[in-house]
């Protein structure tokens, strides 16, 4: 399966001035190049480099190789765009989202990521340095800072482009890798069901309770300061905010990570499954408070879920996913399903039985039973391969943030 190894470099003052000027010329060669295409209605690599190649190359003072990967990206963001306008994840058509979406050729950020193959870069592993191409000419002995575990990976398993990307004055790349998977368990002995929470992240069939309050706690001092600082609407206040705005996010996924780990390593153990809800649509089901809000729409399941779901896939533990609909309001001894079941938010004693149990717990020892049952009915897992990620959103590849093509776009 492929995942993305991120590395940090750590350039010199001249090396960063080349690495800047390199990506902005890019990015700039890119946009006139989405605007060629997006006038001539052109979107495919090769015509579209019959039209635009000689020209970025000469322009620009770019390579064959940067050239190429110019234009390619243009056409994966094209792609990419065309995919979300049928989706309906712009807006419906004919809606002002949409309108503007298909309406404008699509622009790129001058500090978006650009892909880098073989023939640009070269990795020196054991010496934690790298050799890239520049427009002032190639940079050798460009220091990266790696873990240990990072560094192995990228020596076993490194294959294909990395994306150069600077962010917040920080330069990175990532490097796709080839890591093997486990075989899939088969004949899983029982599953391990987690109930996903916003108080709780996430509750274990077996008892445990990864609790949220800390996170829940950051997140609301966290808005209220952004609050006071857009009201300053000075320029130091600005600096801030942009100092801070990735910072929440940058915790709340390494939490995700840990719980995921912990969750895939605990199911690998003891030869169990993983049994998730199915929460697709519940922002748009579900009617809030005002207050309540901010909150639902800062929690990160749909990331904890995709965790969970590619390290079970590197691990070979089954995934399968159940409809939630009343696993709070159901007793797992009994089966008696009343919405007077659910007293509070942490607790659930049945109207039937008298059983009395954690909430949460409940509800994932239902999730637990329903995937059970469907896995003994021939369900399949429901961890697929990790989706390929187009290079026009190179940034937001597995276990990465960066900001890539910036969308204003086009006519498709």
């Amino acid at each position: 399966m492929k995942l993305v190894v991120q590395v940090k470099l750590a350039p010199t003052p001249k090396q960063a001035a080349a690495l800047e000027a390199t990506l902005r010329a890019c990015n700039e060669a890119a946009t006139w190049v989405s605007e060629i295409a997006f006038e001539r209605g052109e979107f495919k690599n090769f015509a579209l480099r019959r039209h635009t190649y000689d020209a970025v190359k000469s322009r620009w003072n770019l390579g064959a190789q940067a050239a190429q990967h110019s234009i390619k990206k243009v056409c994966d963001a094209y792609t990419t765009l065309k995919a979300n306008l049928r989706a309906g994840n712009l807006g419906s058509l004919g809606s002002r989202r949409y309108r503007k979406a298909a309406q404008k050729p699509i622009a790129f950020r001058p500090q978006s990521a650009q892909p880098y193959d073989d023939r640009m870069l070269s990795w020196q592993t054991a010496e934690r340095t790298v050799s890239i191409w520049t427009t002032s000419g190639r940079v050798k002995n460009m220091a990266f800072t790696a873990s240990v575990e990072q560094l192995a990976v990228l020596a076993l398993y490194r294959k294909g482009e990395s994306d150069l990307l600077e962010r917040d004055g920080m330069w990175f790349l990532n490097a796709t890798c080839e890591v093997p998977e486990a075989p899939l368990n088969t004949g899983p002995v029982d599953f391990l069901g987690i109930d996903l929470g916003i108080v709780n992240i996430a509750t274990t069939s077996d008892g445990e309770i990864m609790a949220g309050r800390g996170l829940n706690r950051t997140r609301l001092r966290e808005r209220g300061l952004r609050t006071k600082l857009q009201k300053k609407n000075t320029p130091s206040a600005k600096r801030r905010l942009r100092r801070r705005r990735r910072k929440e996010a940058r915790r709340a996924r390494d939490i995700n990570h840990k719980i995921a780990k912990h969750v895939v390593a605990e199911a690998e153990r003891t030869g169990r499954g993983i049994a998730l809800e199915d929460l697709t649509g519940i922002r748009e089901r579900v009617r809030l408070r005002k207050p309540q809000r901010a909150t639902h729409s800062s929690w990160s399941f749909r990331q904890l879920g995709q965790f969970i779901a590619y390290k079970a896939r590197k691990a070979g533990v089954p995934v399968v996913h159940v409809d939630p609909a009343y696993t709070s309001r159901t007793c797992a001894e009994c089966g008696h399903i009343d919405k007077a079941n659910r007293v509070s938010q942490a607790w659930f004693a049945c109207r039937n039985c008298g059983f009395v149990d954690h909430a949460d717990r409940n509800s994932s020892r239902n999730i637990r039973a329903r995937a059970w049952e469907l896995w003994r009915r021939g369900a399949q897992s429901t961890a697929p391969a990790p989706p390929r990620t187009p290079r026009s959103e190179a940034g937001r590849k597995r276990s990465i943030t960066a900001s890539d093509a910036h969308c204003a776009s086009p006519s498709l």
